[in-house]
């Protein structure tokens, strides 16, 4: 396939008329129905978090064919919305309402949905707050801080009625998604293991040092739902990842969410009965990194599947032959995905077919957006319309989440974690389960459901 039936994949997507998913029709209730805006009518969006990601969504907001209006930009740093704001401006020709106070653009009630591109600690607090004020959830990844949250996002979704996505993209790649259908379709035989992976050659970061809080930056807001302490230095921009963990789900969360999820999708799969890990931290010793940098995680499924993850933060050599991917085995053969496409092998390790899509998707630099993020946004856009199926709904986005969460915690205790198949709760660490929620700041508790 080459680059241009793919960015003509992306305008028909975008086009309300697209018609439903070659996935299979929708079914609304005539609740949820009701919840979803008409094919023809406007979607006014608000993008709460200004940082790395902002550039996946300048494309499917842009496009004529979306039908959507960027009511507000909001962020808890104030110089972030003005620069958001100009480089909007090359893609729209009006100027969006800047609002730090996220209260404020949630009550709004001209907004019909949300895109919660925060730090990971605000992503499922974010969006239950929206889907209480009755707006649609683009959430990127990961959409949970722990466990819990992720079973929430779940129940909400259900209770509410409102359409609410996650950020993995790699779903609505068309290369992925067909390679994926054969796999089901038994292409390679039974697919029975999936190694994921990703390298990096991310450097030494400061030490959090405690320090005033930037100007312009609601340290109050940004802290939001976790419990409070002082501002360190060189926190709010992105280090947070690596800060210890109020805040950031470490690069299995950060990254592995993508890649597990695609394991997950190929080899259909849910909750594992077994994860066991080992992670460190090996590069830079003295730095302000506080867990690990490299992680392999296995994770065993009740019907004998398993899925490895090979990560490392620090270490860019692409032990795979790229930077990141999947690899899926199965009994008549392999496949090899990333977000440029797939090679298909037959059991002898013979190339049969290939599919590579020559997409502009990023791999391992910082930095949003891409045709995947662009075709991901708006088939979220289009559900919302009720006019195109999901291409993942945020129980697959939870669930795949839910594997980062387990191999956080079992780096986190040291122990092999033994998980119950149907839900994913752990079964043998007390540390473990103490780990499944979190602490939250007084009058921030989750709702309960």
């Amino acid at each position: 396939m080459s680059n241009n039936p793919r960015r003509q994949f992306i305008k028909k997507s975008a086009a309300a008329t697209f018609g439903l998913s070659a996935l299979g029709s929708m079914a609304f209730s005539a609740k949820s129905y009701g919840n979803i805006i008409g094919a023809n009518d406007r979607i006014n969006v608000a993008i709460a978090g200004l940082g790395r990601r902002l550039g996946a969504y300048y494309e499917p907001i842009g496009m004529k064919s979306s039908n959507v209006n960027l009511l507000y930009l909001c962020d808890a740093m104030e110089s972030q919305m003005p620069k958001a704001a100009k480089n909007f401006a090359k893609h729209i020709d009006y100027a969006p309402k800047l609002e730090q106070n996220v209260m404020k653009v949630m009550d709004d009630k001209d907004v019909d949905a949300m895109i919660i591109a925060t730090p990971d600690h605000w992503h499922a607090p974010g969006t239950w707050l929206a889907l209480e004020r009755g707006k649609h959830v683009y959430v990127e990844k990961p959409c949970s801080h722990n466990p819990r949250e992720g079973e929430l996002l779940i129940a909400l979704q259900k209770k509410y009625g409102k359409v609410v996505q996650m950020g993995n993209q790699q779903r609505s790649a068309p290369e992925s998604r067909e390679i994926i259908a054969a796999i089901h379709a038994g292409v390679i035989g039974t697919a029975y293991k999936a190694t994921a992976f990703y390298s990096n050659g991310r450097g030494e970061v400061p030490l959090p040092k405690v320090a005033p809080a930037p100007e312009g930056l609601d340290w109050e807001l940004f802290q939001g739902p976790a419990p409070r302490r002082a501002y360190t230095h060189d926190t709010w921009d992105y280090n947070w990842h690596w800060y210890g963990w109020e805040y950031g789900t470490a690069e299995t969360g950060n990254n592995a969410t993508h890649e597990l999820d695609v394991a997950r999708w190929a080899l259909q799969v849910d909750y594992p009965s077994m994860v066991e890990v080992e992670a460190a931290k090996r590069h830079f010793p003295q730095d302000g990194w506080t867990m690990y940098d490299t992680m392999e995680a296995q994770f065993k499924f009740e019907n004998g599947s398993v899925i490895e993850w090979d990560g490392k933060s620090r270490n860019a050599y692409n032990t795979y032959g790229s930077d990141r991917g999947t690899i899926i085995y199965g009994t008549d053969g392999t496949v090899f995905v990333n977000r440029g496409g797939y090679k298909q092998y037959d059991r002898s390790g013979k190339l049969v077919k290939e599919n590579l899509g020559g997409g502009n998707e990023g791999g391992t630099q910082l930095g949003g957006g891409g045709d995947m993020s662009t075709m991901h946004v708006v088939n979220f856009f289009n559900a919302v319309r009720g006019t195109e199926k999901q291409n993942s709904n945020i129980e697959e986005g939870a669930v795949s989440t839910l594997l980062c969460h387990l191999a956080n915690i079992a780096y986190r205790t040291g122990e092999t974690l033994v998980c119950d198949p149907k839900n994913g709760h752990i079964q043998n660490s007390e540390k473990g389960k103490a780990l499944w929620s979190r602490e939250y700041e007084k009058g921030w508790e989750p709702p309960k459901v």
